[in-house]
């Protein structure tokens, strides 16, 4: 027992299993919400927090909770989820762990449709819905760009992507270099990612359709799993190429869309998630895509508790860069030492 408790060697959390990793980014999720509710320019201590919950004690301390602090965590909770689940849907369907959800344009339709409601000063309060409906627009332009007579092509599909992102990009820096300093920044700030503001009405947009896709999302697995294994055997285990990639595609869309439209660009979550959970829990995608989802709602609660402890807030958006680019650049070195060993 002395041995193991005064090991040198690092804990290996593969050595947990699947429901192991389940149950730590449960504990971790709860955790790091409950931090989340008492952190902020007023403390609160775990009671009073409980308390606020149930409506009693202090009213400001329950305006501060159900007003302020509960739909911007409930925010980061579902577009994490969603951020998440969707690197891991497009990773699996591409079979490709640099894939991520805004590689089908989705970003850039959003982003172009929201710097134009920002810049021109018009319907700025349909931004979340605007920039919805153009990250759906760009995302189904891209898959026409990637369909061809017998289904679709992954290569196509992932060229089409850059094509229209790169494209939609272009217009949004003319209509950045037209505007007056104030929209800029508000543009900037959209276009980092942000949850700062963010409230029950946000929430109540997104919600009904991102818990379908999240659940409909976590249904895959089986399919990916298939689909992984390459397009022969695929097709001789009775799958629809073409049909399983297109439900998979509308999924990750979806998803990705109503991440935007809460919280505008937030890099690196479905990037560094779903390969994460990969390395922890093997490529079984019936793990892999449930783990992702609740790994994702994890790291973005706890990337915007860190934006908002400091004097000045940060955007949520940067706050993942620096925290994911050199996780990812860990996960990487580690899987050259694996592939090296092999």
């Amino acid at each position: 027992m002395k041995a193991v408790l005064f090991s040198k060697k690092p804990f290996n959390f593969t050595a947990l299993g699947s429901q192991g990793i389940l149950l730590v980014l449960i504990v971790g999720l709860l955790l790091t919400v409950l931090i989340a509710l008492m952190q902020g320019s007023v403390q609160l201590n775990a009671n009073e927090v409980w308390q606020s919950l149930l409506h009693t004690g202090d009213p400001t301390h329950q305006i501060i909770i159900w007003e302020l602090r509960l739909p911007r965590i409930i925010a980061a909770l579902i577009v994490g989820a969603a951020l998440g689940l969707s690197g891991a849907l497009l990773q699996g369907m591409l079979r490709n762990g640099l894939a991520e959800p805004y590689l089908l344009g989705v970003s850039a339709g959003a982003g172009l449709v929201a710097i134009i409601l920002i810049t021109l000063g018009i319907w700025q309060t349909w931004v979340p819905l605007a920039s919805w409906l153009g990250a759906v627009v760009a995302a189904c332009v891209v898959y026409s760009l990637g369909h061809t007579p017998t289904g679709v092509s992954v290569e196509r599909l992932i060229l089409g992507g850059v094509a229209v992102s790169f494209l939609l990009f272009a217009i949004q820096t003319v209509f950045l270099l037209f505007a007056e300093d104030g929209q800029v920044q508000a543009a900037l700030i959209w276009l980092t990612g942000s949850l700062n503001g963010r409230g029950w009405g946000e929430i109540i947009m997104v919600m009904p359709y991102l818990s379908v896709a999240l659940f409909a999302g976590c249904l895959l697995g089986r399919s990916l799993n298939i689909l992984t294994l390459g397009d022969e055997i695929a097709v001789s285990l009775g799958i629809s190429l073409g049909r399983s990639r297109l439900y998979i595609t509308i999924v990750a869309t979806l998803l990705t869309a109503g991440a935007v439209s809460v919280a505008g660009l937030i890099g690196f979550v479905g990037l560094l998630i779903p390969n994460g959970v990969r390395l922890l829990v093997g490529s079984d995608y019936r793990w892999v895509l449930p783990l992702s989802a609740l790994g994702g709602a994890w790291m973005l609660t706890f990337a915007d508790l860190l934006a908002r402890i400091g004097p000045v807030e940060l955007p949520v958006g940067a706050v993942t860069a620096i925290l994911g680019a050199p996780l990812f650049i860990t996960l990487l070195h580690r899987q050259g030492k694996h592939s090296a060993h092999h």
